[in-house]
């Protein structure tokens, strides 16, 4: 049975659907991946194009609103973004709720902003990596050695080490766990 994972942000637009997508291309047959905002904005174009560069389409996605999923059973939730964190510290049927701190791609300056959204979208794709292995879903040969998971990707995340020669050489800036009850 596949694990059900729930990723959040503010606006659903950047990176929570990156973070859908990438897990999906990496691990959809052990997870099924969902995301929602608190205050959902629309797909950001600037994630369909730097998703379409790594050969994942994410055109028909649309942006959901976390009241969604209200009521639904979650193996994990995680937090993309440090604002979704504030707005949502917890999450009814939750086994695991998590934090990972990414910077929001549409607030960098417009002559830089598709650069910071492909490190973004690697670093998710780094965290994702690391995330796989911790929850003994791979093993880092596993992941390194499976050309079918991460070829798609990994010749745009060469920079970020989250490919076949070198997964996981620059760690996420926090993980913060709290499981329920905490």
């Amino acid at each position: 049975m596949k694990q059900r994972i729930l990723f959040l942000c503010t606006g659903n637009s950047a990176r929570s659907q990156m973070a859908e997508a990438l897990l999906c291309l990496i691990a959809g047959d052990h997870f099924e991946a969902e995301s929602a905002g608190t205050h959902p904005a629309g797909l950001n174009p600037m994630t369909v194009a730097s998703m379409r560069e790594i050969g994942v389409d994410v055109r028909h996605s649309r942006s959901k609103h976390l009241e969604e999923f209200v009521g639904q059973s979650f193996n994990y939730v995680i937090k993309v973004c440090d604002r979704a964190k504030e707005s949502c510290p917890v999450f009814p049927g939750a086994i695991n709720i998590r934090h990972w701190s990414f910077d929001d791609p549409a607030a960098a300056p417009v002559e830089i902003r598709l650069e910071v959204f492909r490190r973004i979208r690697d670093e998710i794709a780094n965290r994702l990596c690391q995330f796989l292995i911790e929850e003994e879903r791979f093993t880092p040969a596993a992941l390194q050695c499976d050309g079918s998971r991460l070829s798609r990707w990994s010749s745009a995340s060469r920079s970020t080490g989250c490919d076949a020669g070198g997964l996981f050489q620059q760690p996420a800036k926090s993980d913060r766990r709290h499981r329920r009850g905490d």
